[in-house]
C-alpha cells in the first residue's frame, strides 16, 4: 500500500561548495532512500534548500568585501547545479532568502509568540566595542568549557560536538577584530525547552524511538538527562529574517530557528509549482517525516525543532532522524578553511560522467556507525575491483554474447534446470533483502547486497559456461543466456537508488527504459516486479549494443588527486608555521668567531637504531672529519655522497650515540618546505647568502 513520505536533507550553508563529507553524511543516503521509496510506489516529497542566514556567511562577506546577498547568490547557484549534475533527486531545492521562506518563518514565529510560547529576557551578551556589534555564534571564538578545544565557536565546539552559547566560552575573542569582548545588555526572545522536557522524555525516551540509531538516541538522551534550558530564538544582526513583533528593531530570527522552517517553506514552494496541497506532507499523521542530517545537527532536529513543532500544535513530528557520523579524508578531518576536501564541482569536472563511482564509494564506506576515512586508493579499488570487475564485467559478458549469438534478440529458453530455477528464485529474493537494509537506513549493507546480485550473475555464467556449450548444445545455451538477461534486467531496476546514471544506461542497453513510451516492448520494471514477475525481459525482445558501464581508473589519475591534497597540506603548513622570535643580538666579533668552510661529503651511512641520524665523512679541504647530522628522514646515504656543503668547522665536538660529531652541516628550507643544503654552488639557496 502506498504511503506518504516527507524526506528532508540538511540545508547546506551557502558559504562554499559541497564536498564529499556532506555527500556521505547526508545527501547520498537521503537520495538512495527517496529513490527507493518512489520505485516502490510511494508518495514522496524530497525537500532541501540553501541555508542563507548563518553568521559564517556574513563573516565571509566581510572578508571578501561584498554583501551577504552576493555570497549566497554565488554559492546557491554553485550548490544547486552540483546537486543536479550529481543526480540528487530533490523534488524541490529552495533557499531561505526567498520571500516564501521569510513569510513562513515570520508566521511560525508570530504563531508561537501569540500563544505565549516564548519568554522575553534582557541578558548580557558579548559585544565588540570597536565595530559596535554584538557577537553571535561564529563572530566569537574561545576555549570550549567541556573539552578544552581552544578554537571553539560561540554556538558549537566542532571538536567534541557540544552545543554552546557564546558566553560559555573561556577566554572569548571577537572573530571580527580579535579584541576581547565586553558584556552588554540586550533583549531577546527564548524558546523554553525546559517547558517541553516532559513531552520530549515521553516521546523519545519512553516512546518508540529506540529504533533510532544509537548515536542519535544516545546524544539526545544525554541532552535530556542533563536538563534542558531556554534557547534564544532571536539575534542582534543586520542579516537575516526580521523579528515580526514590536520592539524588535535590529533583531533577526536566530538561524537555528529559521533554517528548519526552510523545510516547510520549500515544501510549500514545491506544492505550488506542481499543483498540490502542501499541508498533508507536514500535518497528516499518516505521513512519515524523516530528517537526513550529520551528527552535528542531531540536537536541533531531535530536540529543538520537535519542540517548535509541538509548540505550534498542528505539525507532525519526525519518525526518524538517521544521522551519520563524520567522513575524514586521507586520515585527516575534512576542513573547508584548510582546503582539505574533495569538492563536488571539482570532482564533476575532473571525473566526467563518473558520478556513480563516487556515489558508490561513499555508500560502500559510509560513516553510518563511526567516523570513516575516504582515501583515493579505496575509491580506485572500489571502482576497479567492484564496479568494473564485478558489475560491469557481468553486464558486458551478457550483452556481448547475446549480440554475438542472437544478434541482440533475447533467446527463447528451453527447459529450466535446477540451477536455473534456484538462480531465478535467488534473483526474486533480492528486492526484499535490499529493501530491508534501506528501510533500516543501512545503505552500506544495501549497496553490498546489490553487488552480490552481480556476483550471482558472474558465478552463474562461470559455472554454466555458455561460450563452451554454444558448440555442443545450442538449446541449453539459449536458456543460460535467457536467465542471465533476467539477472541483468533485475540489476537495471535495483541499481537505480544507488547508481542512477548506470541504471539509466543499462536500461537503454537492454531497451527496457520507459523514456520513450511510443516504442513497443520498452516497459520498465518496478521494484516490486523484480520480486513478483517470473520474466523481466521477454524472449524475442531486441536489446542494444554493448557499452561499458564503468571504466578503469588508472594510477596516474589518482596520483594527481593525491598531489592536489599534498599541495593543500604544504600550504597549510606554511600558513600555520610559527616563526621563531629573533634571538639575542650579537656583535660582528661574535659572528667572526664562526669558521665556515665548503666541504664535500665522501661517505655516509645510517646511524644504527636512530631513524633521524646520518653519520657523514666530510672533506673540508683541511681535513676529513666525522659529522653526525639529523637529516636521515629527508635524505638517503646514497643521495648525499658527493654533495658540496657548508660546514661550521669550529663547533665544539659532541658525542651523539657514541660517535663524536666534529662540526655542523648548515641546512635551510626551500620555498615548498623541503630541507636543503646551504650549498654555494646552488643558486636556489645561495642567492642572498653572504659569508665574509
Amino acid at each position: 500500500m502506498s504511503k506518504r513520505y516527507t524526506i528532508t536533507a540538511a540545508l547546506p550553508y551557502t558559504n562554499g561548495p559541497i564536498h564529499i563529507g556532506h555527500l556521505a553524511g547526508v545527501y547520498v543516503p537521503a537520495d538512495i532512500y527517496s529513490r527507493y521509496l518512489r520505485l516502490t510506489g510511494n508518495d514522496v516529497a524530497f525537500i532541501c534548500g540553501s541555508d542563507e542566514h548563518g553568521v559564517p556567511i556574513t563573516i565571509k562577506a566581510k572578508k571578501e568585501g561584498v554583501t551577504p546577498q552576493d555570497i549566497v547568490d554565488k554559492y546557491h547557484a554553485i550548490i544547486k547545479k552540483s546537486f543536479e549534475e550529481f543526480g540528487i533527486s530533490f523534488d524541490n531545492y529552495s533557499r531561505t532568502s526567498a520571500k516564501i521562506h521569510h513569510d513562513t518563518a515570520q508566521e511560525f514565529f508570530k504563531t508561537l509568540y501569540d500563544k505565549g510560547e516564548f519568554i522575553e529576557e534582557v541578558t548580557e551578551q558579548l559585544y565588540d566595542e570597536e565595530v559596535n556589534q554584538f557577537l553571535a555564534d561564529r563572530f566569537v571564538t574561545g576555549t570550549c568549557p567541556k573539552c578544552g578545544n581552544e578554537e571553539a565557536y560561540g554556538d558549537q565546539c566542532e571538536k567534541c560536538g557540544s552545543s554552546l552559547n557564546a558566553t560559555d566560552l573561556i577566554n572569548p575573542k571577537s572573530a571580527i577584530t580579535g579584541n576581547v569582548p565586553t558584556l552588554k545588555q540586550t533583549k531577546h526572545w527564548f524558546l523554553p525547552l525546559d517547558k517541553h522536557e516532559a513531552f520530549l522524555k515521553e516521546w523519545i525516551l519512553k516512546g518508540h524511538k529506540k529504533d533510532w540509531k544509537p548515536n542519535v538516541y544516545g546524544q539526545v538522551k544525554s541532552w535530556i538527562d542533563d536538563g534542558l534550558r531556554p534557547r534564544a530564538v532571536t539575534r542582534d544582526l543586520d542579516w537575516g529574517i526580521p523579528v515580526p513583533v514590536e520592539g524588535a528593531d535590529g533583531k533577526v530570527l536566530y538561524v537555528w530557528f529559521d533554517a528548519p522552517i526552510g523545510y516547510i517553506s520549500s515544501t510549500k514552494e514545491w506544492a505550488a509549482r506542481v499543483g498540490k496541497d502542501w499541508e498533508p506532507y507536514w500535518k497528516d499523521k499518516d505521513t512519515k517525516l524523516v530528517h537526513f542530517i550529520g551528527k552535528d545537527n542531531i540536537v536541533f532536529h531531535c530536540i529543538i525543532f520537535p519542540a517548535m513543532l509541538k509548540a505550534e500544535g498542528s505539525y507532525i513530528l519526525p519518525d526518524n532522524v538517521p544521522a551519520n557520523e563524520f567522513l575524514n579524508l586521507e586520515g585527516n578531518k575534512l576542513s573547508t578553511s584548510k582546503n582539505w576536501a574533495v569538492w563536488l564541482p571539482d570532482y564533476l569536472k575532473e571525473f566526467p560522467n563518473q558520478q556513480d563511482v563516487l556515489r558508490y564509494a561513499l555508500t560502500a564506506n559510509a560513516p553510518e556507525t563511526k567516523d570513516n576515512d575516504f582515501t583515493w586508493a579505496d575509491f580506485q579499488a572500489r571502482n576497479n575491483n567492484e564496479l568494473v570487475a564485478i558489475f560491469g564485467n557481468f553486464i558486458n559478458r551478457v550483452v556481448v554474447l547475446t549480440d554475438k549469438y542472437y544478434h541482440g534478440i533475447v533467446p527463447s529458453p528451453s527447459e529450466f534446470s535446477q540451477i536455473d530455477d534456484e538462480t531465478l528464485a535467488a534473483v526474486k529474493a533480492y528486492p526484499d533483502v535490499i529493501a530491508s537494509s534501506i528501510e533500516r537506513y543501512r545503505f552500506r549493507e544495501a549497496s553490498q547486497e546489490l553487488l552480490n546480485l552481480a556476483r550471482l550473475g558472474n558465478k552463474y555464467l562461470a559455472d554454466e559456461e555458455p561460450w563452451k556449450l554454444i558448440k555442443t548444445d545450442e538449446e541449453r545455451t539459449k536458456t543460460i543466456m535467457f536467465v542471465a538477461l533476467q539477472i541483468a534486467s533485475a540489476l537495471a531496476t535495483l541499481s537505480e537508488p544507488f547508481l542512477p546514471f548506470t541504471s539509466e544506461k543499462l536500461k537503454n542497453i537492454l531497451n527496457v527504459s520507459s523514456s520513450d513510451a511510443t516504442q513497443e516492448h520498452r516497459i520498465e520494471n518496478s521494484w516490486n516486479d523484480v520480486s513478483t514477475k517470473n520474466i523481466l525481459i521477454q524472449a524475442g525482445h531486441q536489446i542494444s549494443k554493448a557499452e561499458l558501464l564503468f571504466s578503469k581508473i588508472e594510477d596516474n589519475t589518482i596520483q594527481k588527486q593525491l598531489e592536489k591534497l599534498e599541495t593543500s597540506k604544504k600550504a597549510n603548513e606554511i600558513a600555520n608555521k610559527k616563526v621563531e622570535p629573533q634571538k639575542e643580538t650579537i656583535t660582528y666579533e661574535d659572528f667572526a668567531k664562526l669558521d665556515m668552510r665548503v666541504g664535500t661529503i665522501i661517505e655516509a651511512e645510517k646511524m644504527p637504531k636512530a631513524n633521524k641520524l646520518l653519520v657523514l665523512k666530510v672533506d673540508t679541504g683541511m681535513d676529513i672529519r666525522t659529522i653526525v647530522s639529523g637529516i636521515a628522514e629527508s635524505f638517503t646515504p646514497e643521495e648525499v655522497i658527493g654533495k658540496r656543503v657548508t660546514v661550521l668547522v669550529n663547533l665544539a665536538p659532541r658525542a651523539l650515540r657514541g660517535v663524536e660529531s666534529q662540526g655542523m652541516i648548515l641546512m635551510t628550507e626551500s620555498a615548498d618546505g623541503k630541507l636543503v643544503f646551504v650549498n654555494p654552488d646552488d643558486a636556489n639557496v645561495s642567492n642572498g647568502l653572504h659569508i665574509s
